[in-house]
């Protein structure tokens, strides 16, 4: 068998092959990650939610280096999501780059050919190529995918070392203006009154829509039922069929939970009893597990409390975010615009996109801080408060004593409050820093 088909994998391989080097795709909304990109002698794992834009930020890093003066021949691009490849095993793998080399001898250990394999997961041992590939030819890889296997970082520890992670989430702030040709600010630079005005208007309206690049400019009605089927795909594909997980209707209502009850505490034990008392069967450990799983696969992002107890840790509630807010309104029945639970989400992601290190606080006299983030460079920690609004008095009091008492047990940390309405932060202490939340999203 292996004997008949391969010369039709090397010629429908070399097919791809031409049709990659022969032009590059639309550029898109350039997309923006913090820290490097690439590391010499790393394959590059692209990974990140379903539909945030991977395979467009594979084709924006073939472009730069276009850009750079690198020839399309150097940067060849395979999309292995084709059924002509069905049954494709590691070990055709070879035929690829013996075809490329055959093209471009003159390359071979002499110029850096950079390859992105995308929707690479479908090649059983892909990790095997993948280091060999490395260890044999000068190259640099990317590699991206929808499974669960390529939203999650197992891929790490399926390089072995040899790869380097690098998340693509749905548009931030920043990137949702460009998206709809707004003008994003630059650090250092003047805002006039109207441009602060014209960004605030735009932070609601990115409350409300999320970052998914394919539901933007589309009606709420049709944008909520693309949202819920990214949801079903997450659940039956990414959860169900990967991990082997039976219990549907209890995973139904798990993600129905969370997604209504954004940054809100979630008790495995309440929810266990609350399922338990509608009659639906489900093990304690299994929910731990789903959140664990749902969270792999960029559906939720969690937020334990700040201890040095690793009991109290697990003895305590988790607060739960939406990887998007778009999600929040797909369960939601109040019909309540949820702004406060909406900015705590983005600023939730927000945080991770700048790969910061993020808990929540409570105090010893039980107030709560929405997070205590660490900079990756180890720099001192920020207390952030997020409040949508400050005009009520008992809020602000509440939201400013809380960073207070916090303070004192975290001296090292300053003290950052996010809201829409900064006008309104009347008394707050010096010591607080007041933002503008669509300022300080965008790291102004």
């Amino acid at each position: 068998m292996e004997v008949e088909r391969s010369p039709y994998l090397r010629d429908l391989l070399a097919e791809k092959l031409a049709d990659s080097i022969a032009a590059l795709p639309a550029f898109g909304t350039p997309r923006r990650v913090t820290g490097a990109v690439a590391l010499p002698g790393k394959a590059t794992a692209v990974i990140g939610p379903r539909r945030a834009g991977k395979t467009t930020f594979l084709h924006q890093i073939r472009a730069r280096r276009h850009q750079q003066g690198i020839p399309l021949e150097r940067l060849p691009y395979i999309n292995f999501e084709d059924e002509r490849l069905a049954g494709i095993q590691a070990g055709d793998l070879h035929l690829l780059i013996e075809e490329y080399y055959r093209r471009f001898p003159k390359l071979r250990g002499r110029e850096r050919v950079t390859w992105c394999f995308d929707e690479i997961q479908v090649v059983p041992g892909w990790e095997q190529f993948a280091r060999r590939l490395l260890d044999s030819e000068l190259v640099e890889i990317f590699v991206s995918g929808s499974s669960a296997a390529l939203l999650s970082r197992e891929v790490a520890t399926s390089m072995r070392g040899r790869g380097w992670e690098v998340v693509v989430h749905p548009f931030s702030f920043a990137e949702y203006l460009t998206h709809h040709g707004h003008e994003v600010p630059q650090i250092g630079g003047g805002i006039t009154s109207s441009k602060r005005s014209e960004l605030e208007n735009a932070l609601l309206q990115y409350l409300e829509v999320g970052g998914f690049p394919e539901v933007q400019g589309l009606e709420p009605d049709t944008r909520h039922e693309l949202l819920r089927q990214y949801i079903d795909v997450v659940m039956l594909r990414d959860v169900a069929e990967r991990h082997g997980v039976s219990n549907l209707t209890g995973l139904r209502w798990l993600v129905r939970h969370l997604l209504a009850n954004p940054s809100a505490m979630f008790s495995v034990e309440k929810f266990h009893g609350g399922l338990k008392s509608q009659g639906i069967a489900i093990a304690r450990d299994t929910v731990h597990q789903l959140v664990g799983f749902l969270e792999d696969c960029f559906l939720v992002r969690t937020c334990w409390i700040e201890t040095g107890s690793e009991r109290r840790r697990m003895v305590n509630p988790r607060k739960i975010y939406p990887v998007d807010p778009g999600f929040i309104p797909v369960f939601d029945r109040t019909g309540k615009a949820n702004r406060g639970p909406r900015l705590e989400t983005v600023v939730r992601v927000e945080l991770e996109r700048r790969r910061m290190e993020t808990r929540y606080v409570r105090t010893s006299r039980g107030h709560e801080v929405d997070f205590l983030a660490h900079p990756p460079t180890g720099g001192p920690p920020m207390l952030i408060q997020v409040s949508a609004e400050l005009d009520d008095p008992a809020t602000r009091e509440r939201e400013v004593r809380a960073l207070l008492e916090a303070a004192q047990e975290y001296p090292r940390a300053s003290l950052h409050m996010v809201t829409l309405t900064p006008e309104s932060a009347v008394g707050v202490p010096e010591t607080v820093n007041v933002h503008s939340a669509a300022l300080w999203l965008l790291g102004l």
